[in-house]
């Protein structure tokens, strides 16, 4: 009766820490739908408001009117998009590579993708611009889509999950029976990597979706992507905070719509990860 009554306290500990995380993780997300349903007045009291209010609607309408927001939300679904399609193909084509097929300079080519994980992307920032200003490709998306098509953590990411998940006898039966390398991809290796691409694509569409620093610079206020929009909200002497929030949670609304389709891929893996080990 102890180790039972023991067990039942554990397992209410453990509900009680799990509902306290995801108190403080939902916080700051509910707190941005309050604050974007109020007015700056009401946002500058001592004790402000804890729970939404009616002027959403004109928040957002005043997002509307005072950014591209439209044309913005349009723009960084198509860069979001295309990179987080080119960096999952492209990862796990070279994970892939990595990590099941022999060829000369493996090793090498590796240890160089790796290292290249490690030097600061700032530093190539002005080495970048020129090229794109030499291609005529300022203020025009393929200047912020291309150099984000391969990401060298990505290809990391891909090989470490394929060396422990795909089977090289699965391959070799394949070779066996006279499927090409192209086969294989598309009819074993794309299967068995979905949790990780799913998992790759989800933080890649993150990442790109919430760039900032690279997009001001090849982009102007005319094509802006959301983030860039977002800095012309709430201009002024005094800063509109509830115009802000009101842009922050129209911007917000494609994340967590991305995560509400991965989900389950993502939790796939992770339970096939956690039978595996």
């Amino acid at each position: 009766m102890s180790a039972t009554a023991g067990g039942r306290r554990g397992g209410r500990i453990t509900y009680a820490v799990l509902i306290c995380a995801v108190l403080v993780s939902a916080f700051p997300l509910y707190w941005t739908l309050v604050a974007a349903s109020r007015s700056n007045a009401e946002l500058a009291r001592p004790l402000p408001a804890l729970l939404p209010g009616p002027r959403l609607p004109d928040n957002l309408r005043s997002v509307l009117d005072e950014a591209a927001i439209g044309k913005a939300l349009l723009n960084s679904l198509i860069v979001s998009g295309a990179i987080t399609v080119g960096t999952v193909l492209c990862s796990t084509l070279a994970g892939f590579a990595f990590a099941k097929l022999r060829f000369r300079g493996r090793g090498a080519l590796l240890g160089a993708v790796v290292a290249s994980m490690m030097i600061p992307p700032q530093l190539g920032v002005i080495p970048l611009f020129m090229l794109i200003v030499e291609l005529h490709w300022v203020n025009q998306l393929q200047a912020v889509i291309l150099p984000g098509l391969v990401s060298a953590f990505g290809v990391f990411f891909m090989r470490q999950f394929l060396v422990q998940s795909l089977p090289d006898e699965l391959i070799e039966a394949a070779r066996v029976d006279g499927a090409s390398y192209a086969r294989i991809f598309r009819s074993i290796v794309v299967p068995v990597a979905r949790p990780a691409m799913a998992v790759l694509g989800l933080l890649t569409f993150m990442t790109a979706w919430n760039d900032f620093f690279w997009p001001i610079v090849a982009l102007s206020s005319q094509e802006p992507t959301v983030q860039v929009a977002l800095r012309q909200l709430g201009g002024g002497y005094v800063h509109d905070q509830s115009v802000i929030m009101a842009g922050t949670l129209l911007g917000t609304l494609p994340v967590l719509l991305v995560f509400g389709l991965l989900g389950r891929q993502i939790v796939g893996g992770i339970m096939q990860g956690a039978v595996k080990g």
